[in-house]
């Protein structure tokens, strides 16, 4: 007698390997505005995702999606980086641009940014407008590095 053999493969159920980090800070400059951050660090790319509230903003109505931006380090010049649109918001495609090109020129290796912060809409300045883009920088490689240090 010949036991039968099932030809459907055998399921397991695993935990996920990959979980986001989520965080959210006070933008620096810029009174009673919330930055919140949304990175995923997969083994090719990393994805983030910024966005911004205030007091007055309504739970009820969702924000824009904003811009979303692909960047890559260029390999032969190491100072300069590679991007392209993949999804236009007007109003949030300057600084979406610029937090993808920074953060893949500083991770060395590509990035996907979706970014819905609207500088001009919050009514910033230069200076604010600055000082949150090294502040939003400066967590997302805070956070990168943390996630590359050995426990």
């Amino acid at each position: 007698m010949t036991a039968e053999v099932s030809s459907l493969p055998q399921t397991e159920l695993v935990t996920p390997h990959v979980i986001p980090l989520e965080t959210s800070f006070a933008l620096p400059r810029s009174l009673h505005t919330t930055a919140h951050l949304h990175l995923t660090f997969l083994e090719t790319c990393s994805m983030v995702f910024v966005t911004t509230t205030t007091p007055g903003d309504s739970t009820a109505s969702a924000k824009p999606m904003g811009s979303f931006v692909y960047a890559m380090p260029d390999r032969t010049s190491p100072t300069s980086t590679i991007s392209t649109t993949i999804y236009t918001s007007p109003s949030s495609i300057e600084y979406t641009a610029r937090i993808a090109k920074i953060v893949a020129r500083r991770m060395n290796r590509p990035v996907y940014v979706g970014c819905s912060i609207d500088a001009n809409g919050l009514g910033l300045t230069i200076d604010e407008e600055m000082a949150g883009l090294k502040k939003i920088i400066d967590s997302i490689m805070e956070r990168w590095e943390k996630r590359m240090q050995p426990n």
